[in-house]
């Protein structure tokens, strides 16, 4: 396993569209793997490849938020939101905006079709915490991030703050 390095806005990579996965061998495994000793290293509680530099379709997920608290790590593959109900506003970050919060509305409950690692397929019904870690994953798939759900005004802030980050990192490297 590999901690591998997280892309941050504003880098292109996360505005590709990821292709499906269509195989489901040792090298998918090892990338499952590196992807959750990189998000517990952030730490997250979720992951999608193409914030690694992966354009696949793929994310994992592990809302157990406190050390005392079992792994509840799950894996999602080329993954279909069948249906999304009602509306919820939570306040979001995303490992690849460093320091972000921003309030976001996603669906309060959502059905998801998915494969795991081994290409089993499953579908399962989240609300809460998963639900929204589900959608927001699921948006990093499509090239879709957190400040596509804000107002353009919230969005331009963001916008030039992660820029002046970026732009600070390259400074010091």
């Amino acid at each position: 396993m590999a901690i591998r390095p997280i892309l941050h806005y504003p880098d292109k990579r996360l505005r590709e569209l990821a292709r499906p996965v269509t195989r489901f061998d040792a090298e998918l495994a090892k990338l499952v793997d590196d992807m959750a000793e990189t998000m517990y290293a952030a730490p997250g509680v979720g992951l999608a490849a193409p914030q690694i530099g992966v354009a696949l379709r793929l994310f994992i997920i592990d809302v157990a938020t406190r050390d005392d608290q079992p792994s509840e790590l799950r894996t999602f593959i080329n993954p279909e939101l069948i249906d999304q109900v009602g509306e919820v506003r939570n306040e979001e970050g995303c490992l690849s905006f460093p320091g972000v919060h921003e309030e976001v509305r996603r669906a309060e409950r959502v059905r998801v079709r998915a494969q795991d690692a081994t290409g089993k397929s499953f579908e399962l019904e989240a609300e809460g915490l998963l639900a929204i870690a589900i959608q927001h994953e699921h948006d990093h798939l499509d090239g879709r991030l957190m400040v596509d759900h804000l107002s353009l005004l919230r969005r331009r802030l963001v916008h030039r703050a992660m820029v002046k980050r970026a732009a600070a990192d390259s400074a010091s490297v």
